[in-house]
């Protein structure tokens, strides 16, 4: 296959993806400046590296790329995130009744939202897009990731539930976030 040929099949092959990407790096990188520098780098690399590439999912291929990248940037660019690992106790969530008027009324806060994915360790956080903002499935996760599925599900689970406390706290009738 010569340049031209190589270009146009990339250009078919991984260019629909670029969303996802910048969504994954955004995410990930918590601002736009940062999502753009590894998004691009991760194209780059996705280009230069295309010859590997077999034909399966580009998506996945591409999404694992940037996590990739993110993870290189990470490390050069800022100190370490602190994991926080949670006993049973940690992951038990309040049973909270609250007002479904009022519930409905701030799950449309997007911001709120966005901010309480945002603070979760970006091990977390990343399953948690890749879950339920890409659509995934945790065998996908866990190759992209390169961990079992079984921790693919536990960090999911630990996301959720550290989601789940903090939005309750945001969401509880009279509390002001």
């Amino acid at each position: 296959m010569d340049e031209r040929e190589r270009l146009k099949s990339f250009e078919q092959t991984v260019l629909p993806h670029l969303d996802a990407a910048y969504n994954l790096a955004r995410w990930l990188a918590g601002n736009d400046h940062d999502a753009q520098d590894v998004a691009q780098e991760a194209c780059l690399r996705a280009l230069k590296f295309f010859g590997s590439f077999r034909g399966d999912n580009a998506r996945a291929w591409l999404l694992s790329i940037v996590r990739n990248t993110f993870y290189t940037w990470l490390r050069k660019n800022r100190p370490p995130e602190n994991v926080i690992e949670l006993g049973e106790e940690g992951l038990a969530v309040e049973d909270i009744t609250v007002n479904a008027e009022i519930l409905n009324s701030r799950l449309a806060d997007t911001e709120t939202i966005r901010r309480a994915i945002e603070e979760l360790p970006v091990e977390f956080r990343e399953v948690v897009i890749l879950r339920e903002m890409e659509g995934f499935s945790y065998k996908e996760i866990a190759g992209l990731a390169d961990v079992p599925i079984g921790t693919v599900m536990s960090r999911l689970t630990r996301a959720r539930r550290q989601l789940q406390k903090r939005l309750a706290g945001e969401f509880k009738p009279g509390v002001k976030p």
